[in-house]
């Protein structure tokens, strides 16, 4: 794919200007966004988790965000949901939390809308979409 290069994780949260985490968790990854790796990233680097909030260690990042580590974050997830009153991204610099649904643009909703009547008629008509077998 043009303008895409693959490469390892230390270097690409060391020479991106934005990491946007896209994974499962597991026990492999969890907490892999801590102190140590945050240290690695360019000062106006910012972080964006849409995946899994476990995936952060959150007192890390925000000590990262108040101190200049890092330049930002954008999070839809945390590892509390809802958060607890006390979860130090909740009044960390530069660091903006959505509620776990930034997917639910009114366009999203209107595709998912759309998609939902067309599979309904084509079942009806006798020609299923999008099954899924065991």
């Amino acid at each position: 794919m043009e303008g895409v290069r693959f490469t390892d994780q230390a270097s690409c949260f060391r020479e991106s200007d934005i990491v946007s985490l896209h994974c499962p968790l597991n026990e492999q990854n969890r907490e892999f966004v801590n102190t140590a790796l945050l240290a690695t990233m360019k000062p106006s680097a910012f972080l964006i988790n849409t995946s899994r909030g476990p995936l952060v260690r959150e007192a890390d990042l925000a000590a990262a965000l108040n101190n200049g580590v890092i330049a930002g974050a954008g999070l839809d997830v945390l590892s509390v949901e809802p958060p607890d009153a006390d979860n130090p991204l909740l009044t960390a610099k530069h660091c903006l939390i959505t509620p776990h649904i930034a997917w639910a643009t009114i366009d999203a909703r209107k595709r998912l809308m759309d998609k939902l009547v067309s599979n309904l008629k084509a079942f009806l008509d006798g020609r299923p979409e999008n099954v899924v077998n065991r």
